[in-house]
């Protein structure tokens, strides 16, 4: 099973998704051990407001994604994670960058038994460890662009069949929303660390 194939739902914000977030990361920070340097609460589910398909993005910080990939495949499929053939993310439009700066381990649990989770590793101080902070801390920062961003969510979840679509439909406004969130981050001196 992929999640690619699931249906695309997305559902008004829940504010147990916080604490929940916050309780599955130190799940997972105690079940990776000390190769996990960080793991976060990130994604839509992370951010007071937002609308979001209910299941939460987890991102872990690692130092290298071979040794975490070895180490972990472990523990994660004892809590029913499974790891996907998925090794690299979006590169934001625009950006020419080498390929292997955006790679990643990805893992995702599904089941009526346990929280839904997409499970990220990305390497500590690669773009995109660095994006998925920026993109939740940015939102946080400006509530009054969550609405917008929900509305969009609702309306391409109604018309696509499939997560594998509806994300390659989100990912170019998700750019635009980096450009911007660029911007407040050099304003306000944002940084992954803060």
């Amino acid at each position: 099973m992929t999640t690619e194939s699931e249906m695309p739902v997305v559902v008004p914000h829940d504010a147990a998704w916080r604490e929940r977030g916050r309780a599955l990361c130190a799940e997972l920070g105690a079940a990776l051990g000390p190769l996990a340097l960080r793991v976060e609460h990130i994604g839509s589910t992370s951010i007071p407001g937002m609308a979001a398909k209910p299941v939460y993005d987890l991102q872990v910080s690692v130092a290298g994604l071979d040794e975490a990939e070895a180490v972990f495949a472990p523990p994660l499929a004892g809590l029913g994670f499974t790891l996907s053939p998925y090794r690299r993310d979006h590169v934001p439009a625009g950006l020419e960058d080498d390929l292997s700066r955006w790679a990643k381990r990805f893992w995702f649990r599904r089941g009526p038994a346990a929280d839904p989770v997409n499970l990220h590793v990305r390497r500590t101080g690669s773009p995109n460890e660095r994006l998925a902070l920026l993109f939740r801390d940015w939102f946080r920062a400006h509530p009054a662009a969550v609405p917008a961003y929900a509305h969009f969510k609702y309306a391409l979840a109604s018309r696509v069949s499939d997560t594998g679509t509806y994300a390659d439909i989100k990912d170019p406004v998700v750019d635009l929303v980096i450009v911007v969130a660029e911007a407040w981050a050099a304003e306000t001196g944002w940084t992954p660390d803060a």
